[in-house]
């Protein structure tokens, strides 16, 4: 007789609570960051749901911090044959995706595009939505334009109209990718856009919806709360999907008592284990994908990351942020956030090394630790 499989929900007591360092090693282990893995390119971006992209070279070197054997050509390549493309859709913010999450990922979050462009109604007041949307999409389908060129297009059907607000409505209502060669590593080229479906040569795919990707974020940023997954994709309203999901995941309780969720199966390291330096271009999602951040930037550090709205490149030491950095010139200069020992100086020097022979090979740079940033 043929027995039926019979699927197991995970049983749990209490909620174990997990400290800071738990909370670390887990996180740096989903984010590829403890251990280098042997993943493509490509299958690297698809597992960490998409690499922020404000600028061209950060998700290289995100992925140089996070793949063993990594070259500038193995992201360049896949952008170059349209394998993975960068678009606005996590927090509104320029992401690196594969073609697959572009066509589904940029429907899910549209309720986040409809609220940013609710705040611009002011300046639209007139504007037919629906026949811009639909006129956006002819003039860059037929021919990739700058935002530039696409908001003067527009200004000509409403010339009363804000023209920002044009643009906005433009980027919120189409998914639009930036075509190459802006993104290619060793090119330079300005931001001109069409269509996900044109580039790509197929149609947008229905939305996954949030109880996959609230999967999909767990795997690579969990364990994780509610609002930690609400902050990571922009998105808000995500507790029902964590809800039906509840049956398939482990809970924990964080230190102050917040409800964290976890696959069952997920790597969750001694909080012991040894957690080499990284060095992380500005914008990473590690330090942008969870309302609390103590996990990798310490309570004394917050805000050390950033000035205005522009964010440095960080250094990480025994997993946590330890510094920033920056190239100037034909120099690495590292800036600590505390006194090193030398052993540890020793390990972050080893790694800038490895760093720069893996990005600029070509390149002759020296590595100079500045004073320490109070």
């Amino acid at each position: 007789m043929t027995k039926t499989k019979r699927s197991v929900t995970p049983v749990q007591g209490p909620a174990a609570v997990l400290g800071t360092r738990a909370l670390n090693r887990a996180t740096l282990a989903r984010q590829l960051l403890l251990r280098r893995s042997p993943l493509s390119a490509e299958a690297a971006v698809e597992h960490l749901v998409g690499l922020q992209a404000q600028n061209v070279k950060p998700p290289y070197y995100a992925l140089a911090a996070r793949l063993d054997g990594f070259t500038p050509e193995a992201l360049s390549r896949p952008m170059a044959d349209r394998a993975v493309v960068r678009i606005v859709t996590l927090r509104s913010t320029i992401h690196t995706h594969t073609a697959q999450d572009c066509l589904t990922l940029r429907p899910l979050v549209q309720p986040a595009r409809d609220r940013e462009l609710a705040s611009f109604s002011k300046g639209l007041i007139g504007v037919d939505l629906d026949r811009l949307t639909a006129l956006a999409r002819d003039l860059v389908e037929a021919e990739p334009r700058t935002m530039k060129q696409l908001r003067e297009a527009l200004l000509k059907e409403w010339p009363d109209a804000d023209p920002q607000a044009l643009s906005v409505a433009a980027r919120c209502g189409l998914p639009l990718v930036q075509i190459t060669p802006r993104g290619l590593w060793g090119h330079s080229g300005q931001v001109t856009l069409t269509t996900a479906e044109r580039w790509l040569g197929r149609p947008a795919e229905p939305s996954p919806g949030p109880d996959a990707v609230v999967l999909r974020y767990l795997a690579a940023f969990g364990p994780a709360s509610v609002k930690d997954a609400q902050i990571w994709a922009g998105l808000t309203r995500l507790r029902e999907a964590f809800d039906r999901l509840r049956p398939r995941l482990v809970t924990f309780r964080d230190e102050h008592g917040v409800e964290l969720f976890d696959l069952p199966d997920a790597s969750r390291p001694d909080p012991d284990t040894p957690a080499p330096p990284r060095f992380l271009p500005e914008f990473d999602n590690l330090l942008l994908s969870h309302a609390d951040r103590t996990r990798v930037v310490p309570d004394e550090l917050r805000g050390s990351t950033w000035r205005g709205n522009i964010s440095y490149r960080t250094l990480l030491a025994d997993g946590f942020l330890a510094g920033v950095w920056r190239l100037d010139e034909h120099a690495l200069v590292i800036e600590p956030f505390g006194p090193l020992t030398r052993t540890r100086r020793d390990e972050i020097t080893a790694e800038g090394e490895r760093m720069l022979r893996v990005m600029h090979p070509d390149t002759p740079y020296d590595i100079r630790f500045g004073a320490v940033r109070r």
